[in-house]
């Protein structure tokens, strides 16, 4: 397969993560792309997909979640990324009842704040428990105890007498809700080819993004008319509902086919087993392995990135919204919730970009150079999201500032819905970048993702009132666009300029040179097997048949007053093929990594295939 510039000096510092991922808990053992298929394979797959072209290649039969019709996969898709909104959703459910809750509890409406950092804080941790859980057991089980958990966090949520008790609570709900915000990328890598990969990740992306503003639209109406106790009950009933659909609607995506013995029928590996899916031994490093990740840049940047739009884009403007807008405006918990519109809008209207348009941009690319294009020319859509994520919050603090007291007025929330559609077109493009550069880890890079954007989303609610109070609503969005720029943009910038200025890797030149050739040269030898070396053979034993067939018949090829004795050309074209034959060998010998560097004399072959095209055309005997 193709290899990612991101990860070209970052071999060494993969193996480790690598080695582990897809020995004992890889998304999938799945079959080299290049690799040959059996007869049986190959119409199982033109029977299923109608097409060989497909990235990854899936295995033979039902079993593999990439061979699933698209009713099956979508649904369950829906709801991995509605369990991932329930985690968010559930931290932001009671934003608009901080003053209820500190008036019924006692407490001061900073400390009633912290029952949504609190949750913030372990939605980021937790996850590294989870992953490597759901590698052992499956993601179906993990799912299933996740939302029963949930379901008796929230009673007690509901039932706490003081502030202790229900903090408790709400940790244990964030600790058991968090495994979709994580390993929902790995759901995904492991359902939908890469082609389509920016669209459904994008869903899970979006889904995470909408719980935060979600919660306080729908709980501002609760609070105000029954009371904040209920918004605890009614997730314990979102979660009992999530228990059901997960049985009939929710397989198991964790899929180890290659070199593995099925001894129970497809429908109940999928729906009844309880088992182990892989009997790697479990060991204490791979809780803390995702954040290796941090090591390599394609991981590390975009997570940072990621982490301070989402803290400005969503986390500031669905935090501070309740604390500036009750003392500016005045507003109840119902209207409060109302607020919270803008952030709903600019989220699905920025997914438009991030999600379904970044694949049009990918696929648009690879049709023009007609090989796949690297990951990095993905991030060329970010920038737009950052740019409006700057304008955005610009908008919603100095408009703020600028309203008059008690006078409600729009224009706030215009900057907070330009920010919203910034958010997500950043969030999805940069998770499907990372994802594209590590898809053998994206369960980790899914984990190392959410960790660093919950940490830091953990920390912003602790300064932004200091921010307001020393600086001013106003003038504090110079710090934020100061932020945005300096830390994120720059880095960013700089990963995605760095695809024209990294050669092309082995096996694009390979690629490339194959595409050249012309039909017939195609048929006469298999250029899809992975042993590159024996397509050189190949190619030395057809050059001979050739040269032994103008040797008996003395064939010439004449142009202008150039007369160009064939027998000689194919002379020729061996003594390269067996240098390059040679070189391979003793770059095995010496490097194994870098066997691939020969492939690139294929494309010196380029012109002597030329050539034998036009001795077949014009030659004569």
């Amino acid at each position: 397969m193709q290899s990612s510039p991101a990860l070209i000096g970052t071999r060494n510092d993969n193996e480790s993560i690598e080695k582990d991922e897809l020995a004992s808990h890889a998304t999938r053992v799945e079959t080299d792309k290049e690799a040959g298929l059996s007869q049986q394979h190959r119409e199982y797959l033109l029977r299923r997909h109608g097409t060989l072209d497909l990235d990854p290649i899936p295995g033979l039969g039902d079993a593999d979640p990439y061979n699933w019709p698209t009713w099956k996969k979508t649904s369950n898709l829906v709801l991995v990324a509605f369990h991932a909104c329930m985690a968010t959703f559930t931290s932001g459910s009671i934003i608009p009842a901080y003053e209820n809750i500190a008036q019924d509890l006692g407490v001061t409406l900073q400390q009633a704040t912290y029952l949504t950092s609190l949750q913030i804080a372990i939605l980021g941790g937790a996850p590294l428990l989870w992953k490597p859980l759901s590698n052992r057991f499956g993601r179906r089980p993990i799912f299933l105890l996740s939302t029963i958990c949930s379901l008796v966090g929230n009673v007690g949520c509901a039932k706490s007498p003081d502030y202790a008790s229900m903090a408790a609570c709400r940790a244990l709900v964030a600790f058991f809700i968090s495994p979709a915000a994580a390993i929902g990328s790995a759901v995904v890598t492991e359902t939908f080819f890469k082609k389509e990969r920016g669209r459904y990740m994008g869903i899970w992306t979006v889904m995470v993004t909408l719980g935060v503003p979600i919660g306080p639209l729908i709980f501002g109406f609760v609070t105000y008319h029954v009371g904040y106790r209920w918004i605890y009950l009614i997730l314990a009933m979102i979660n009992g509902a999530q228990f059901i659909l997960y049985i009939f609607l929710g397989p198991e995506t964790r899929y180890l086919g290659s070199g593995i013995e099925h001894d129970v029928s497809t429908f109940k590996q999928e729906y009844l087993s309880v088992r182990r899916v892989d009997p790697t031994p479990l060991t204490l490093r791979e809780f803390v392995q995702p954040l290796a990740l941090g090591r390599h840049p394609s991981v590390l940047i975009p997570s940072i990135a990621y982490a301070m739009v989402f803290l400005f884009g969503s986390i500031l403007v669905t935090v501070e919204i309740p604390q500036l807008f009750q003392l500016k405006f005045g507003l109840n918990t119902q209207q409060l919730g109302l607020q919270f519109l803008g952030v709903i809008i600019g989220s699905i209207l920025g997914e438009q970009i991030g999600g379904s348009s970044s694949d049009y941009w990918m696929n648009r690319r690879a049709r023009r150079i007609h090989t796949r294009p690297e990951p990095e020319f993905r991030l060329w859509l970010s920038y737009g999201g950052f740019l409006l994520t700057i304008v955005g919050i610009i908008v919603f603090l100095v408009r703020t500032e600028q309203a008059r007291q008690g006078h409600w007025e729009i224009t706030p929330l215009v900057g907070v819905t330009i920010a919203a559609f910034g958010n997500q077109v950043v969030t999805t493009v940069l998770i499907t970048y990372a994802i594209d550069c590590h898809p053998e880890v994206s369960a980790s890079v899914g984990v190392f993702v959410t960790f660093v954007r919950q940490i830091w989303g953990f920390i912003g609610p602790f300064w932004f009132p200091s921010v307001f109070d020393n600086v001013g609503i106003a003038a504090s969005s110079g710090i934020t666009t100061a932020l945005l720029i300096c830390i994120p943009s720059a880095p960013m910038f700089a990963t995605s300029s760095k695809q024209a200025m990294i050669p092309p890797s082995p096996e694009i030149i390979w690629e490339q040179a194959v595409r050249k050739l012309s039909d017939e040269d195609k048929e006469n030898i298999y250029f899809g097997r992975s042993d590159h070396r024996g397509v050189l053979e190949d190619l030395v034993k057809l050059v001979n048949n050739r040269k032994q067939l103008c040797m008996g018949k003395q064939w010439k090829w004449t142009k202008g007053e150039k007369v160009i004795v064939i027998h000689d050309q194919l002379e020729k074209i061996m003594a390269w093929i067996e240098r390059f034959k040679r070189i391979r060998d003793a770059v095995v010998q010496s490097d194994p990594v870098h066997a691939a560097l020969p492939w690139i004399g294929l494309v010196a072959l380029e012109d002597e295939a030329e050539a034998s095209k036009k001795w077949h055309e014009y030659g004569t005997p």
